[in-house]
């Protein structure tokens, strides 16, 4: 009779483990779920931004022909060449290259506030550079993160809500915009060229320094 009791008393404990596994497993899944929910949403805001932002590169390359070819440059070494997924663009100008790329998403994160809040993010990445000569002979999503933060002029986070601003951020000088989703593509697009080729280089003396205007 004792080995009796001694089974039903084991079985109800296996049970309320089982409930008790159940339950914060739940809560898992579902905090994984609003994770990947905003994932989607936010990747869907992404590759419409990113869509137009490849516009604005048109639109700044084609004026840019315009202004110097009044000058007399030739504007063979401005264009622009964009993948056929639109995940990558490269807009050359002169001698300067910058690249606009959202290959920076391939799970959900989030921003971190200093205020200790967390935003649900996707990325679009500003870089110095040609991003397919940059990313050769990469191997790993940590060397691809590793290359575009090294060359990073500028990212702009956008959130899961189409109503909700973006976030701009300057990587050399820290600051930092609140912009809406409508204005985003031509804003960023437009500052990243201003930092880019508002400034210059420096001979180099043993260290590579930059200016700005």
């Amino acid at each position: 009779m004792l080995n009796n009791f001694e089974s039903f008393d084991n079985s109800e404990t296996a049970t309320k483990k089982d409930i008790v596994i159940q339950e914060r497993v739940e809560l898992v899944s579902s905090h994984m779920y609003k994770q990947f929910l905003d994932y989607q949403n936010s990747t869907v805001n992404t590759n419409n931004i990113f869509s137009k932002m490849v516009d604005c590169l048109e639109l700044v390359s084609d004026n840019l022909k315009k202004s110097f070819s009044s000058r007399g440059v030739t504007t063979q070494n401005i264009y622009v060449e964009a993948d056929s997924l639109k995940s990558t663009a490269v807009l050359n100008i002169l001698w300067h290259k910058i690249s606009l790329t959202t290959r920076c998403n391939f799970q959900p994160q989030a921003l971190y506030r200093d205020d200790g809040r967390h935003i649900s993010s996707n990325r679009i990445m500003a870089i110095r550079g040609n991003y397919n000569e940059i990313m050769k002979d990469v191997k790993d999503r940590d060397e691809e993160m590793a290359r575009l933060l090294e060359n990073e002029i500028a990212s702009l986070y956008v959130p899961p809500d189409q109503n909700q601003k973006s976030i701009f951020k300057i990587k050399h000088t820290g600051q930092e915009f609140m912009i809406n989703q409508t204005d985003a593509p031509r804003e960023f697009v437009l500052k990243v060229v201003e930092t880019v080729c508002g400034g210059g280089m420096y001979h180099q003396d043993g260290s590579v320094r930059t200016f700005t205007v």
